[in-house]
């Protein structure tokens, strides 16, 4: 991850609309009705090869598979660990504070947007017996094809996003939290390695880690307590992978609301700053973060290490001006150093598969657009 190239590099958070050909395939399959697994797997290699190659063709310098192949947190979760169960309700109903403060927004939010056109369920997982390690095809089968649309194509570097130990739901088997993330992350370290091994970076998923900060019935000091219990089990599974190879990621949750109730980037930059990683991604283009970047001028980036500060959001259709984008990141780069900054987004696009997602496609490319112009005059103004 780190910037040798004289310029500031852009990526993404990951996640990616599917096409309707996809959906239509992960639908069949998940709902149990049958489906042409050969169709599927071709329709998947087809979609990968096509996304790798318009991020590399727009400009994007290091990609991603769009997490295809995910139909989204839960579903991922069940069919990677043992030990997981479906939970009553919905994962998308648990923003207690901001759904109570605004009632009649969330309910028709959530039944439009977040939760509207799923290809699968999104029930939350609990554990309920011992968490063991079963995605060695799935994730075999996202290398391979992430490496197969890499052929001929011209970027700085691929990822494939994983989730972190504290995204993979509720516990109701171990006797500690501690014990729980622990195996949790032993199973999920296959996953990374393979993902390393195959010489991709790992990109650790983990909005879970900042909701905690304002979704928890812990006082401050408890919550500060969690964390770092939390962050010492994460380390442990990144034990012996090269920083280098590893990028974090978290977030807040929710996409277009008030959001008035989430943590501030203060809650949880310290803790962040203590993973094993080589980069940091985080919210920082929408209207509830955007001034966080003063935050940097206090705080001190590990040397060595690289901030992706969103810079395009996901929470909604305007699309970013390339001149407020370059503004965004030479704040960053102002901080923290400009050799220390990648251009990236501030969440995925589509963490559930939909056939409806709430930034139109041809909008996400737009942005993908300003993104990648932005930082050129970004660059330009930083390294004249």
């Amino acid at each position: 991850m780190a910037n040798t190239s004289n310029r500031i590099l852009t990526t993404h958070v990951g996640s990616m609309p599917r096409p309707v050909e996809l959906l239509d395939a992960m639908k069949a399959k998940y709902s149990g009705s049958g489906y042409d697994a050969e169709a599927y797997d071709r329709h998947l290699q087809s979609a990968v090869t096509g996304l790798v190659r318009r991020q590399a063709d727009t400009g994007i310098d290091i990609v991603t598979d769009g997490e295809l192949s995910k139909p989204g947190f839960f579903t991922y979760v069940r069919e990677r660990l043992t030990g997981f169960e479906p939970g009553p309700g919905t994962g998308l109903q648990k923003f207690g504070a901001e759904v109570n403060a605004f009632p009649e927004y969330y309910e028709e939010y959530f039944a439009r947007a977040m939760g509207g056109g799923g290809v699968a369920p999104t029930s939350p997982m609990v554990c309920t017996g011992p968490v063991k390690y079963q995605g060695q095809e799935a994730v075999k089968r996202d290398i391979e094809n992430l490496k197969a649309a890499l052929s001929g194509v011209e970027c700085t570097a691929a990822f494939l996003p994983a989730s972190a130990p504290s995204g993979v739901g509720s516990n109701q088997y171990y006797a500690t939290e501690e014990e729980f993330y622990t195996e949790a992350g032993e199973a999920l370290r296959q996953e990374y390695l393979a993902i390393v091994d195959a010489g991709l970076i790992v990109q650790i998923d983990d909005p879970f880690m900042s909701e905690h900060f304002h979704d928890s019935p812990l006082d401050d000091a408890g919550k500060a307590k969690w964390a770092d219990m939390y962050i010492e089990c994460l380390n442990h599974t990144l034990r012996g992978i090269p920083p280098e190879n590893i990028r974090f990621h978290t977030c807040y949750g929710i996409n277009d609301g008030p959001r008035l109730y989430e943590a501030s980037l203060s809650d949880v930059v310290e803790h962040m700053l203590k993973v094993n990683a080589s980069a940091y991604s985080f919210e920082a283009a929408n209207v509830r973060h955007e001034h966080e970047y003063h935050l940097w001028e206090d705080v001190k980036l590990p040397d060595g290490k690289t901030v992706i500060p969103g810079v395009i959001t996901h929470a909604g259709n305007t699309v970013e001006h390339p001149e407020l984008i370059a503004e965004r990141l030479i704040r960053f780069a102002d901080r923290v150093g400009r050799d220390n900054v990648i251009a990236g987004a501030d969440c995925g696009f589509s963490s559930q598969a939909c056939y409806h997602t709430e930034v139109h496609p041809t909008v996400i490319w737009a942005k993908f657009d300003a993104l990648v112009e932005g930082a050129r005059i970004a660059s330009d103004k930083l390294w004249s």
